[in-house]
Parts: C-alpha cells; sequence; structure tokens
C-alpha cells in the first residue's frame, strides 16, 4: 500500500478556503473519494461494529443516537480522507475514558480494514486504511498515556 501523495497546494503558503478547496479536489481526484463513498464506509463500518461481539458492547454503552453519531463520523472521515474540515470535534477526549486496550484497536482497525476493502475501490481503501493506522495508534498511544502505560506505535512492533 502506498501512501496517497500530500498535494502540491499543501507545499504553499496560501491560505484560506480557496486553498482547502483545492487539496480537497486534488484528493478527491486521486482517490476517487467523495461525500457518498465516505457515507457508504461508514455506515456499513458502523453497522458491522454494532454486531461486533468485542466492540459492539462498548459502543451501545456509549452511542445513543447512532443516526447523529453516524453523521459526526461522516464529517470525521471527510476531514480526514479529503481535508474538508467539516468535523469540530475532540476525539481524544470522546475516547479517553472507554474501557479499551491494544486488542480493540486491533480489532477495530482489521474490521476497518475489511470494511474499507469490501466498499471502497483499492485506491481509496488504501487512503482509508492508511488514516486509520494513523489514527488507532494517535488514541491508542493518547489513552496509554492518560492511563500512565507508555505502548510503541502499532508499526514499530
Amino acid at each position: 500500500m502506498t501512501e496517497t501523495a500530500i498535494p502540491r497546494a499543501v507545499a504553499h503558503d496560501e491560505g484560506g478556503p480557496e486553498r482547502r478547496a483545492r487539496i480537497t479536489a486534488e484528493l478527491a481526484a486521486q482517490t476517487g473519494i467523495d461525500d457518498a463513498m465516505i457515507a457508504r464506509l461508514v455506515r456499513t463500518f458502523y453497522d458491522r461494529v454494532r454486531q461486533d461481539a468485542l466492540l459492539g458492547p462498548i459502543f451501545a454503552a456509549k452511542v445513543e443516537d447512532w443516526d447523529r453519531h453516524i453523521e459526526k463520523l461522516c464529517a470525521f472521515w471527510s476531514s480526514v480522507a479529503l481535508m474538508t474540515g467539516r468535523y469540530h470535534g475532540q476525539p481524544m477526549r470522546a475516547h479517553a475514558g472507554l474501557p479499551v486496550e491494544r486488542r480493540h484497536f486491533d480489532h477495530w482497525l482489521a474490521l476497518f480494514e475489511r470494511t474499507a476493502q469490501d466498499v471502497c475501490p483499492p485506491v481509496a481503501a488504501a487512503h482509508f486504511v492508511e488514516r486509520a493506522r494513523r489514527i488507532a495508534d494517535s488514541l491508542e498511544m493518547g489513552i496509554a498515556t492518560a492511563r500512565g502505560e507508555i505502548l510503541a506505535p502499532r508499526h514499530q512492533r
């Protein structure tokens, strides 16, 4: 899997909404990702999570309004995959108190990778998966740090 190249617009000192729109358009052109694909991936993945024996109970205990949560997750993945800036939350704070450990992150990531491969073309799936791996490492390390534990990132195991 190769990482999608960062659009050349990122290297410029230009700012503002035009720059963000240009970056988003370049990423969409490189990957084929659009809002419909993001929604399909998020909905399919979280349908699977809700049915999953390991992850389902954790989400069931925290998520009361799944429609609202899916909207938030679509905005998150739009920001992550296409740099749209639609998400304005604090994922670390939202996950910090969850009863999760390495096996949960490994399982989440494996399920996400399978789902991305099932519902996205290969280039888009690779783009999503590369970002999901970073997210899993970041959240796992942040939670471990908050608990006073030290973990090596997944890719250094």
